[in-house]
């Protein structure tokens, strides 16, 4: 008879570690994935050492202001317990008119338009790059929040600025169970009715929180912060099944039907029986709805199309590969559209390599290779085969690569420097201009090796607050 497991021997996991250069998740990855991943939150100390936020507050709200960025604005009424929900696109007007606490701005997809902000997904290279959805990025207010919720994917919550309070119910994600999710129905947010926390937590810069699926959680800001959302994308079962289901009746045979060549007398004719079943499935298995090459094509297509990215269109017309291998030879590079998102599978011959719901034949190497650069140099480019070099032009033609030059940035910031006119030429020594040309409030200009001084007349009632010198006048 084999030896019970007391409660006391049982094994335990820790919901707190510190993370160390050697190990930022505080563990080896395996043993993330194996201990954590989709089973147990996780509070990760100092997971990015020294962190420093790519983006600050205003370059938020300014990105919130765009057309084509998803953008939400959420105001909490302690007074009332109510809540207030803006979508953007939001004017400029909008954020110096908020209050100073009980306000959250959040905007998604934000690694879609900063390559900084985009960078940082490389950090999470121990999971699937094709599970990753957005990073959401969240200023908020001191006070701050969007309520008590879950989330039905798992989230890594990074502290980029100040400090969030992050509350979360351990316990029934901690024995494999989803806890109740009853929702508030007076607001529009989906905020549990009921949230009693397990854990409390303050985070500061670059602790980092992660979240299976369904753990309820709340995040109160202690003081202005921003907080970083890497949230992997998860879809429904129902949203799989709908959208394959779609590709099977586009591509299905008209002339594959239900048959029934060996029916016999019907016991009851108004039954459906077994045999009748039978032939159901039969039928659909005949449109190959278990085919594996089929199914896998599918969902690279499926899972590399963004649900929210806007529409991807050529910039002009594409190169030849000649041209590109002319290009690139004098240091321009390859570059991929931000919301082109890649992924690859191995198929009977080669590879296929996915892009935003395209599919595309390729060798393994290539498709390894082009999914895993989004710039490619000259050498990249080489070191690719003719077949992968035409799937990359063949992207151009849609938009999904371009050619730039990696110097263009800094050669504009030279130009601009170059095509600015200085407002005064400075003088050897300070002398005076003669004031007849000038209107009649214009008292003096005195010439400076650093600038020019006007001296002009104004009346009292003109703009009091602005600063003036003893004896009345206001100096420029």
């Amino acid at each position: 008879m084999a030896a019970r497991t007391s409660a006391s021997t049982a094994r335990t996991f820790a919901i707190e570690v510190h993370a160390t250069p050697a190990k930022p998740l505080g563990m080896a990855p395996a043993t993330f994935l194996r201990d954590y991943w989709q089973k147990r939150p996780l509070l990760i100390r100092n997971a990015f050492a020294g962190f420093q936020s790519p983006v600050q507050p205003e370059d938020l709200a300014g990105l919130a202001c765009e057309n084509g960025v998803l953008a939400r604005l959420i105001e909490h009424d302690r007074s009332t317990d109510g809540w207030r929900v803006r979508t953007g696109p939001f004017q400029e007007s909008v954020f110096p008119a908020l209050p100073e606490k009980d306000w959250t701005l959040l905007v998604q997809d934000v690694d879609k338009w900063d390559p900084d902000v985009r960078a940082l997904i490389a950090h999470f290279d121990f999971l699937p790059r094709w599970r990753m959805d957005d990073v959401m990025i969240s200023f908020a207010a001191t006070g701050g929040s969007v309520g008590a919720h879950v989330d039905q994917y798992d989230v890594f919550l990074l502290q980029g600025q100040g400090h969030r309070r992050w509350q979360i119910d351990a316990g029934e994600s901690t024995r494999g169970k989803r806890p109740p999710l009853d929702f508030r129905p007076d607001i529009e947010l989906k905020q549990l009715t009921k949230f009693k926390p397990s854990h409390d937590w303050v985070l500061a810069p670059g602790d980092m929180l992660y979240l299976p699926p369904n753990v309820p959680h709340n995040g109160v800001a202690e003081d202005p912060c921003l907080t970083f959302s890497f949230g992997m994308r998860a879809p429904a079962s129902a949203e799989l099944i709908s959208d394959y289901l779609d590709t099977l009746v586009v591509d299905a045979d008209e002339g594959i039907r239900y048959q029934d060549p060996d029916l016999k007398l019907p016991e009851d004719p108004n039954e459906i029986d077994v045999a009748a079943m039978n032939r159901v499935v039969a039928a659909l298995n005949a449109i190959r709805m278990n085919d594996p090459d089929m199914l896998g094509d599918w969902f690279g297509r499926f899972i590399t199309t963004y649900r929210a990215a806007g529409e991807v269109m050529p910039s002009g017309p594409a190169p030849s590969l000649d041209e590109v291998d002319h290009a690139l030879a004098n240091g321009l590079l390859l570059e991929r559209h931000p919301w082109a998102r890649l992924a690859w599978r191995r198929a009977k011959r080669g590879a296929s390599l996915y892009c935003s719901g395209l599919d595309l034949a390729v060798s393994v190497k290539d498709a390894q290779r082009i999914a895993a650069a989004e710039r490619l140099d000259r050498s990249a480019w080489n070191g690719l085969t003719a077949k992968g070099r035409q799937a990359l032009q063949e992207l151009m033609v849609l938009g999904f690569y371009q050619l730039t030059d990696p110097h263009a940035a800094d050669d504009d910031l030279d130009d601009e420097a170059a095509d600015a006119t200085p407002i005064v030429v400075a003088a050897d020594t300070v002398g005076t201009v003669e004031v007849d040309d000038f209107s009649d409030d214009v008292r003096e200009v005195n010439v400076h090796e650093d600038g020019v001084e006007v001296v002009v007349s104004f009346d009292e009632d003109d703009e009091e607050d602005e600063p003036e010198d003893g004896a009345g006048q206001r100096r420029h």
